[in-house]
C-alpha cells in the first residue's frame, strides 16, 4: 500500500471527497475488512456501506484483499488502496492553481499555487515511476525555526535565498548530456498554532 494516494481525476475525487466516502477510506486504510465489519466499525448501515464501497472501488480507492469463506457465504476483505489521500490541482483542470497565474511572488496565494505545482507534478512522476516498477528520487526538507524579530525573519529569508542561489551554480551543469534537472522550491510560513490534545 503506497503511503500517498495522488488523486488526479476529477470523478475519483468526487467520490473521495463525501464525508461518508472518505470515513470508510480512513477505517480501510487503518485496517482491512469485510463490508459488514467496517459498517459497524464508522457506525453506518452495512447497504448504505456496500453502496459507498462499491463507489470507492470503481473509482481504485479500495482493492479487494482477499475472500474469506463463511457458511456458505464468502465474504470479501477491503482495503484502502493507500494510506492516505491528496487531491492534484490537475483534478480541476484548467481552474487548478498555478503559479504562473499569481503576480504577487511574496504573497500566500504564490506559495500556495508552488505546493499546489509540487503535488500535481510529483504526483504525475510517482504514477510514471510506480508503473515503470522504479523509485522516485526526491529531496525534502521540514525545519521549524522561531525567529526574534521581523529584522530576524528578513535576514534569514536573504541569507537562504543567497545561500541556495550558490549552492545550485555551484551544481548545476547545462551540458551534462545525461543530466536531469531538479525543481527546487523553499517554502516558509507561520507554523499554525497546535489546539492542546484533551484527555
Amino acid at each position: 500500500m503506497p503511503d500517498v494516494g495522488v488523486i488526479e481525476d476529477p470523478a475519483t475525487a468526487a467520490v473521495a471527497l463525501d464525508p461518508r466516502r472518505s470515513r470508510l477510506l480512513a477505517a480501510l486504510a487503518e485496517e482491512p475488512a469485510s463490508a459488514a465489519s467496517v459498517a459497524l466499525r464508522v457506525g453506518l448501515p452495512r447497504q448504505q456501506v456496500g453502496h459507498h464501497l462499491r463507489a470507492l472501488e470503481e473509482q481504485g480507492l479500495v482493492v479487494e484483499i482477499a475472500r474469506r469463506r463463511h457458511g456458505g457465504l464468502t465474504e470479501r476483505v477491503l482495503a484502502a488502496s493507500a494510506a492516505a489521500y491528496v487531491v492534484s490541482p490537475a483534478a480541476l483542470g484548467a481552474a487548478g492553481a498555478d503559479p504562473t497565474r499569481v503576480p504577487d511572488r511574496l504573497s500566500a496565494a504564490y506559495l500556495v499555487a508552488l505546493a499546489a505545482r509540487a503535488v500535481r507534478e510529483v504526483g504525475g512522476l510517482l504514477r510514471g515511476a510506480t508503473q515503470a516498477g522504479k523509485r522516485l528520487p526526491t529531496l525534502s526538507v521540514d525545519v521549524d525555526v522561531r525567529f526574534a524579530s521581523p529584522t530576524a525573519r528578513t535576514g534569514f529569508a536573504a541569507d537562504l535565498a543567497e545561500a541556495v542561489r550558490t549552492l545550485a551554480a555551484g551544481y548545476h551543469d547545462e551540458s551534462a548530456p545525461d543530466g536531469r534537472t531538479y525543481r527546487v522550491v523553499v517554502l516558509s510560513h507561520p507554523r499554525p498554532v497546535e489546539e492542546p490534545e484533551h484527555e
